[in-house]
């Protein structure tokens, strides 16, 4: 099985501004993401950026980007016009990188490369964990995953889910059994899906939920899941998470 792995790259973060270039140990967080990309076993690593800047940052560390628009409302619209840059096959694989995950594991990406690869049935894969405290299942800034028998996606959701019928009135104490599962977007998508997927009609539970994937599973696609028995390195979304990532980089330097 080959894949690429394409990791979209927008300077317009309100909340951190320039924040593909942020500084880690010396590296630009994007290309640090690049690395870690590389250390998984796809065949080829692509950022798709809408900033020149980013394009002469990887260009300068080895590591090959492309540009694309800056009107693009989601990553996926802008992975799908990089498909078509790059003339890969409808039945390729390709794997989602975000470019504020830093400390990603080289092996999930594997993993829902081989997930996707193994599942004719579905047309996107991505990752999941158990979430092991009730802070975690009652925020609203952790999606959580629920799945059918053969680890299929049958909804995300902001809210608290599952959820047990005798529960409770008034705050949530302990974690429901079976562990919920956070997750962690990731995704594997075939090629052909994926340039299909900016096409859709947007979904009012997707909307709602402010989950795109949710447009997915509303059009009747089907979403694999690998659940991981680890969770994931910190993103990067604010100057605090910034901070905190940057003193991991510079204590290992």
């Amino acid at each position: 099985m080959t894949f690429t792995v394409l990791i979209p790259a927008r300077m317009g973060s309100s909340r951190l501004p320039e924040k593909p270039l942020s500084d880690l140990a010396g590296i630009p967080m994007v290309v640090r993401v690049a690395h870690r990309a590389h250390a998984s076993s796809a065949n080829r690593v692509v950022v798709a950026t809408d900033d020149a800047r980013v394009l002469s940052a990887c260009q300068d560390h080895g590591v090959e980007a492309i540009m694309t628009r800056s009107d693009h409302i989601s990553g996926s619209d802008r992975l799908a016009e990089a498909c078509i840059s790059l003339q890969l096959n409808d039945q390729d694989i390709v794997v989602n990188v975000q470019g504020d995950e830093p400390l990603i594991d080289p092996a999930s990406i594997d993993q829902v490369a081989q997930l996707l690869a193994a599942r004719d049935d579905c047309s996107m894969s991505t990752l999941a964990h158990a979430i092991e405290n009730v802070e975690e299942f009652t925020s609203p800034h952790v999606v959580k995953v629920v799945l059918d028998a053969n680890d299929t996606a049958l909804y995300f959701s902001r809210a608290p889910i599952a959820w047990w019928r005798d529960g409770f009135i008034g705050e949530i104490l302990v974690l429901p059994n079976p562990a919920p599962l956070r997750h962690v977007g990731l995704y594997a998508y075939r090629v052909n899906f994926l340039r299909l997927f900016p096409t859709l009609q947007s979904a009012p539970l997707e909307m709602l939920e402010s989950l795109e994937q949710l447009r997915a599973l509303w059009h009747g696609y089907r979403i694999a899941v690998h659940v991981t028995d680890h969770a994931p390195g910190p993103g990067i979304d604010t100057p605090e998470d910034l901070a905190r990532v940057r003193s991991i980089f510079e204590s290992k330097a």
